[in-house]
C-alpha cells in the first residue's frame, strides 16, 4: 500500500475517466472506400456497451456520426485506397469483465468492409485471447499430468485402486486451494490485511498453481505410499499396514509439508499481487495437503477398500510367488523358579 506506483494508480482509478485507457483498436488491412468504413464504424458504435468509436472519418456514437472529420478534428479524413485504418472503440465497461470480453467477440463477429480484414487488439482483446490459448491446451496437459501420474503410481504400487484414489484426492486439495484463491484475490477479503486490490485472477498463475500443488501432492503420496506397501509386502494385513506406514511418515510428512508451506506463506507479506497469489495459494495447497489429506481421507478410504487396494489385473501383477507372511513370534519360555533348599537337613531326612 506504500508503494507511489500503487497508490498513483489507485488514484487515477479512483479520480480521472479510464475509459480511453482500456479502447479497443480495431485496424482493417486493406483497402477499403469511404462509405465502407464509415459504415463499418457506425455499426461498431450501434453495440450496446460500446461508449464511442473514434477514426478518421469522424466520431460515432449509437450508430451515428457525432464529430465530422476536418481540419478541427482528430484525425485529417484519408481518401478510399490509402491502406490500413484505425478505429478506437472506446467500451462502457471494466476491460477486465466479463461483459468486456462478450464484446470483444461481438466487434470480431462484425464484417469487415469488403476485401479486408478486421484486427482487434486492446486489453479485453489480450485477455481473451490468453484465456482461448490457455483453455485450448489445458485438456491436452491435464490428460497428460493424468495418465503420466497414474502409469507412475500404477507401476509402482501394482495397483489399479490407489493411483486413482492418488489422483482423485489431490483434484480435490487443488479444487479447495483455487476456490480459496477465488475467495481472497477475486471476492476481496482479506484485502486490507494483505494490501492488495481485488480483480479477476490471473489467466497464467492458477495454472502454474495448479502444476506445482499437484507435483507437491504426488510427492508426499508417494512418500506415505511406499511405507504403506513395504508393511503389506512384509505380511502384515491392510489394517496394520495402514498403521505402520502412517505412523512411520506421519511425522515426515507434515513436518517436511509445514516447512514449505510456512515458507510460501511468507510471500504473502509482498506487495506484488503475483507473488502473493502464488505464495498462498501454494503454501495452502501444500500445507492442506500434508496435514488434513494425508491424515484423514487417504488412511480411512485405504481401510473401506480393504483388499482392493491391492488388486491389479493378472498381466500387471508382480512375477513369481507372493511373498510368505511372518510366523507370529513364539511364546517366551520361562525357567521354574527351583525350590528353596531346606534349612534342616536332619528333617528332611524324615
Amino acid at each position: 500500500m506504500s508503494a507511489s506506483s500503487r497508490q498513483t494508480g489507485d488514484l487515477v482509478r479512483d479520480r480521472f475517466d479510464m475509459a480511453g485507457s482500456s479502447a479497443l483498436t480495431v485496424v482493417t488491412t486493406a483497402d477499403a472506400s469511404p462509405q465502407a468504413r464509415e459504415d463499418h464504424a457506425r455499426r461498431l458504435s450501434a453495440l450496446p456497451q460500446v461508449a464511442q468509436v473514434t477514426g478518421p472519418d469522424g466520431v460515432f456514437r449509437g450508430g451515428a456520426r457525432a464529430v465530422v472529420p476536418g481540419p478541427a478534428g482528430s484525425q485529417a479524413r484519408p481518401p478510399a485506397g490509402d491502406g490500413p485504418v484505425q478505429l478506437s472503440v472506446v467500451p462502457r465497461v471494466d476491460p477486465r469483465s466479463h461483459a468486456a470480453q462478450q464484446l470483444v467477440r461481438e466487434i470480431r463477429a462484425i464484417a469487415a468492409p469488403a476485401g479486408t480484414e478486421a484486427l482487434v487488439g486492446g486489453p479485453s482483446a489480450v485477455l481473451v485471447d490468453a484465456k482461448a490459448t490457455v483453455g485450448d491446451r489445458f485438456p491436452l496437459a491435464l490428460a497428460l499430468i493424468t495418465v503420466t501420474t497414474f502409469a507412475l503410481l500404477l507401476g509402482f504400487t501394482r495397483s489399479l485402486l490407489l493411483p486413482l484414489k492418488a489422483i482423485a484426492l489431490n483434484g480435490l486439495s487443488l479444487a479447495a486451494v483455487l476456490g480459496a484463491m477465488v475467495w481472497v484475490f477475486q471476492s476481496g477479503h482479506l484485502h486490507e490485511l494483505l494490501g492488495f486490490t481485488p480483480g479477476p485472477l490471473s489467466t497464467t498463475m492458477p495454472v502454474l498453481l495448479f502444476c506445482i500443488v499437484f507435483g507437491l501432492s504426488v510427492d508426499y503420496e508417494v512418500f506415505v505410499l511406499a511405507r504403506i506397501k513395504e508393511a503389506h509386502d512384509a505380511g502384515q494385513d491392510n489394517a496394520r499396514s495402514i498403521v505402520s506406514g502412517m505412523a512411520r511418515t506421519g511425522g515426515i510428512v507434515t513436518t517436511a509439508g509445514a516447512l514449505l508451506a510456512f515458507t510460501l506463506l511468507s510471500f504473502g507479506t509482498s506487495q506484488v499481487f503475483l507473488l502473493q497469489f502464488f505464495g498462498i495459494g501454494a503454501g495452502l495447497g501444500v500445507l492442506l495437503d500434508a496435514t488434513l489429506v494425508r491424515g484423514v481421507p487417504v488412511p480411512a478410504l485405504m481401510r473401506l477398500a480393504g483388499g482392493l487396494n491391492w488388486w491389479a489385473p493378472p498381466p500387471l501383477r508382480p512375477a513369481g510367488p507372493s511373498p510368505a507372511p511372518r510366523p507370529p513370534p513364539a511364546p517366551v519360555r520361562r525357567c521354574p523358579t527351583a525350590r528353596p533348599a531346606l534349612r534342616n537337613p536332619a528333617r528332611a531326612r524324615h
